[in-house]
C-alpha cells in the first residue's frame, strides 16, 4: 500500500531519477495471460505517483474488470525501480500492484495472487525460492518483425557452441549487462540445443522478485533483439522438428537461513518436506499444466523425443522426468532443490509460481509420499510398464489441461476463482479457434486423396 512506502525510499528514487536524467517513468503491470502492460508518466509526476498512486481503466485489460467497474488503481513497488539502459537513461520503470481502490488489492492481479500464496507459505514457516531457466528463439526479421509464414531461425549452431558458430553472441553480450543494470544477477548465457535457440540464466531468489525478473528478462530480450533486426520469440514450439523452449523452474522452501529441502542422510539429499512437496506437484501436475503450459502451442512441445517431459515421474539422472533432482556441489545444503521441467515461457510467471507452490504445500499439509524415483528413460517404456509403475502423463492438449484445471479445487483456489474463471474462458476460446482451423498439414494430407 502507498502508506507503506517510507519517505527515505521515495527520496531515494526521486534522487536517482534526477541524478541519471530520467524524463519518463513506465508504470508496469501484467494481465492474467502474463502480457506486460504499462502507462507512462513524466518524471515531474513521479513524486505524486509514489505518494498517491494512479488510476487507470481496467475494463480494456484482459481478464481484469467489467466496464461497470472499470476504475482501477496502480500502486508502485519501489523495490522494482530500474532505469531502462537501452533508452540512454531517458526512461525508468516501476512494477505496480493493481488495486480496486487505494486500499484494496485486486483479486485478479497476478502479482497479488502470488503474494497470497507466499503469505500462506510464510504462515507455515516457509520462504519460497525459485530459479527459472527461460529459453527463446531468435528469427531473422525486418526491423525486428517477422512474417509467421516465413520464419527462419537466426543460426545453425547447437548446444554451448562457440561464438564462431553462435550468431547471437554479440546480442547476448549486450542483453546480459542490460539485465544486470536492472538488478538481475546473471549466472550464464549460452546457445541452446536447437538452431536459433538461446538461454540466459539468472540466479535463484525469492519468488516475487524472480517473477518480476522473468518479465524484465522477456521485455529486455525482445527489445534488444529488435536493435539487431531480429525477432525474439518465447513461443514454446515455434519450429516443427526441433526442440521447443521450456521454462524449467528450480525451487525449494527455506526456514530462515536453513534450506528446508535438505537432508544429508537421504540418498537424494532431500528432506521429508521436499519429498512431500514433490508428491504435491505430481498429484496436481495435470491441473497445473493449464497454468504452467497455458497455450495451444504448449502441447506441441510436450511430446516424447524432444527433451520435454511428458510422464509424471521424478528422478536424478532421468531427464525425461517431470521433476529432476539436480546434484548439489559437495553435498551443500544450500543447493538442495527440485527442478520442475514441464513449465514453458508462455506462462504467466506469477500464476505459475503460485500454483506450483500451492500444489507443493498441499503435499506437505497432507503428508503425501511420492512414488519411487525412476532413473530410466521413460520415453522407451511400453504403456503397460508405465501403468505398472504408476507413471501418469501430462495432458496432451490445452483442452484436456483446461478440463483438469476446471475440476481442481486446490489449483483453482490457489489462483482464485476470478483468475481461474477468466483463464479457462480464454483457453476455451483459443482451443475452439484452433480446432476449427483448416491447417496446411490437413490440406497436404487429405486434399489430393479425398
Amino acid at each position: 500500500m502507498l502508506g507503506d512506502i517510507s519517505r527515505e525510499e521515495k527520496d531515494r528514487i526521486i534522487s536517482d531519477a534526477k541524478e541519471k536524467g530520467v524524463r519518463f517513468v513506465d508504470l508496469e503491470f501484467v494481465d492474467i495471460l502474463g502480457t506486460p502492460k504499462m502507462c507512462e508518466v513524466t518524471v515531474e509526476r513521479l513524486q505524486d505517483v509514489l505518494e498517491t498512486g494512479t488510476w487507470f481503466d481496467g475494463s480494456s485489460v484482459e481478464g481484469f474488470s467489467r466496464i461497470a467497474e472499470s476504475d482501477m488503481f496502480l500502486v508502485p513497488d519501489t523495490t522494482t525501480w530500474a532505469v531502462l539502459p537501452w533508452t540512454g537513461n531517458k526512461t525508468a520503470r516501476l512494477i505496480c500492484d493493481v488495486y480496486v481502490d487505494e486500499k484494496t488489492p485486486f483479486v485478479g492481479d497476478p502479482r497479488s495472487v502470488l503474494k497470497r500464496q507466499l503469505a500462506r507459505a510464510k504462515a507455515l514457516g516457509f520462504d519460497y525460492k525459485v530459479g527459472p531457466e527461460l529459453e527463446f528463439f531468435l528469427f531473422k526479421g525486418t526491423n525486428g518483425e517477422v512474417d509467421p509464414e516465413k520464419m527462419q531461425v537466426h543460426d545453425n549452431a547447437g548446444y554451448f557452441d562457440l561464438s564462431t558458430r553462435d550468431a547471437a553472441f554479440d546480442l547476448r553480450q549486450e542483453i546480459v549487462p542490460a539485465l544486470e543494470k536492472m538488478g538481475l544477477k546473471i549466472e550464464r548465457s549460452h546457445h541452446e540445443v536447437a538452431q536459433g535457440q538461446h538461454e540466459i540464466g539468472f540466479f535463484y531468489g525469492d519468488a516475487l522478485s524472480i517473477a518480476d525478473s522473468v518479465m524484465t528478462y522477456k521485455t529486455t530480450v525482445k527489445t534488444l533483439s529488435k536493435k539487431y533486426g531480429l525477432y525474439a520469440s518465447f513461443m514454446p514450439k515455434p519450429v516443427f522438428g526441433i526442440n521447443g523452449s521450456g521454462m524449467h523452474v528450480h525451487q525449494s522452501l527455506w526456514k530462515g537461513s536453513e534450506n528446508a529441502f535438505y537432508d544429508a542422510s537421504d540418498p537424494y539429499q532431500l528432506s521429508e518436506t521436499a519429498h512431500q512437496f514433490i508428491a504435491g506437484i505430481m498429484e496436481h501436475a495435470r491441473s497445473l499444466a493449464a497454468v504452467t503450459n497455458p497455450s495451444v502451442n504448449s502441447y506441441k512441445r510436450l511430446v516424447p523425443g524432444y527433451e520435454a517431459p511428458v510422464y509424471i515421474c521424478w528422478g536424478r539422472i532421468n531427464r525425461s522426468a517431470l521433476i529432476r533432482i539436480p546434484r548439489a556441489l559437495g553435498g551443500s545444503g544450500k543447493g538442495a532443490r527440485i527442478e520442475c521441467r514441464f513449465p514453458d515461457p508462455s506462462c504467466n510467471p506469477y500464476l505459475a509460481f503460485a500454483a506450483m507452490l500451492a500444489a507443493g504445500l498441499d503435499g506437505i499439509e497432507r503428508k503425501l509420499t511420492p512414488p519411487k524415483p525412476v532413473e530410466e528413460r521413460v520415453y522407451g517404456f511400453e504403456e503397460d510398464k508405465r501403468k505398472l509403475l504408476g507413471i501418469g502423463t501430462l495432458p496432451a492438449s490445452l483442452e484436456e489441461a483446461s478440463r483438469e484445471l476446471a475440476k481442481s479445487g486446490v489449483i483453482r483456489s490457489a489462483i482464485g476463482e476470478h483468475v481461474s474463471g477468466m483463464l479457462l474462458k480464454v483457453q476455451k476460446d483459443d482451443w475452439n479457434g484452433y480446432r476449427t482451423q483448416v491447417t496446411p498439414w490437413e490440406k497436404e494430407r487429405y486434399f489430393g486423396v479425398l
